[in-house]
């Protein structure tokens, strides 16, 4: 039997049995779909997480108070941790890989304007906030370069605080109350909406030195800074430590670098992803065992046909692969239209669900397409094999 008599011959077998073939197809297509929506979710998640942090720029170092690790030490030991201050954060200014360095701490508090009063987050920054974190000012401009110690009382407002304590004057140049204290606005941030649950257009930015002063803080929550992307991570870190050991006398304080915090989010969404994909897989074998029940029920109800096949010369290797090319082709055609489906359905809530993040990897459809026809080839070997197995005298007197 030549190949294209074979392939022929396994497209009329499957025709002539529509029902069956469609069932046998359709365990492996609902597998298939569910693995492509699973994993379009999950990735859509990794990347949506990713995102929202790698908005703010790749090459920022935190510094928060404390030290992470545990340590032995003996009972009775008081742990004490130097606050960390406004000036480690213009020391740290001096390493030169650093090009920006900006002390932060926030709270909440009541902003008025007039009769208008709203309780929003107030961050305290320095004037360095806008280069750091990659955000901009929409009109007037950000802090400016006082020592941040003993800075002017300015205020940069939220898009959101603006529109709501303003509504469609000006407010540059006006004066608010911030925590009981007056401020003059001297400007507007662009929108930039919510990162993380936190609504950044919703916030009022003051100096980092008056912040501490309102919510009666003696130490910085945190400070951000911001390096040279050409200098190895490492070189930096090592810099900061040193600088920070220096005036400290001791490492109580904790550093985490946003690429090493992106690598472990990173790990972590990929594993989760994996996993999603796993837990579809199992819709797959489920579809495999369709098969290879199909496909022994078809071995015992073509007996006859088997047996005429070797009878006029079929050897038991072509039975074997025709069966095998069946199992194959079911799973195939059950794949394509799970995928077809999968894809249709990701990209119907994509467009009706706009906050649900969903994006279809690729990698994964093709991985779950070849593992669809490696699952039917393993559920066609059995029943192949024991089509191929059978005696031609004894398959042609069964009719």
């Amino acid at each position: 039997m030549r190949s294209d008599d074979a392939i022929r011959f396994i497209l009329q077998s499957l025709m002539a049995h529509r029902l069956r073939t469609v069932l046998s197809a359709l365990g492996i297509a609902i597998g298939i779909t569910a693995v492509i929506l699973l994993t379009s979710i999950g990735q859509g998640l990794h990347r949506f997480v990713i995102d929202e942090f790698t908005q703010f720029g790749t090459n920022i170092i935190g510094i928060t108070p404390g030290h992470t690790d545990t340590r032995g030490g003996p009972i009775g030991a008081i742990n004490t941790v130097r606050p960390l201050s406004i000036d480690d954060a213009l020391a740290l200014r001096q390493i030169p890989q650093i090009l920006a360095a900006d002390p932060t701490v926030q709270g909440n508090g009541e902003v008025e304007n007039g009769s208008r009063s709203r309780r929003v987050m107030i961050y305290g920054a320095s004037h360095v906030m806008t280069a750091v974190m990659h955000m901009k000012v929409a009109a007037g401009s950000f802090l400016p370069d006082d020592d941040p110690r003993s800075a002017r009382a300015f205020t940069v407002l939220g898009a959101k605080v603006a529109r709501e304590l303003f509504d469609e004057e000006n407010p540059l140049g006006a004066r608010v109350r911030i925590g009981g204290e007056r401020y003059r606005v001297i400007g507007v941030m662009e929108a930039k909406g919510q990162v993380l649950g936190f609504d950044l257009d919703d916030t009022v930015y003051i100096p980092v030195g008056r912040a501490l002063e309102m919510f009666n803080r003696d130490s910085l929550m945190e400070i951000h800074l911001s390096y040279e992307p050409t200098v190895p991570l490492a070189t930096v870190e090592a810099e900061i430590r040193q600088t920070l050991n220096r005036r400290h006398g001791r490492e109580d304080y904790t550093v985490t670098p946003q690429q090493k915090m992106l690598e472990t989010f990173g790990t972590i969404l990929d594993t989760l992803t994996f996993a999603i994909a796993a837990i579809g897989g199992i819709s797959l074998l489920v579809g495999g065992i369709g098969i290879l029940t199909i496909l022994t029920i078809a071995v015992s109800e073509r007996t006859s046909e088997i047996g005429l096949l070797r009878a006029i010369g079929a050897t038991r290797r072509r039975i074997l692969t025709l069966f095998l090319g069946e199992a194959a082709l079911l799973a195939a055609l059950g794949g394509i239209t799970g995928l077809t489906l999968g894809w249709g359905i990701a990209l119907l809530l994509k467009l009706t669900v706009p906050a649900l993040p969903v994006n279809t990897p690729w990698s994964y459809a093709v991985a779950a397409e070849l593992t669809a026809v490696i699952v039917g080839l393993l559920a066609g070997v059995l029943p192949a094999r024991r089509a191929a197995r059978l005696d031609p005298l004894e398959a042609l007197r069964s009719e």
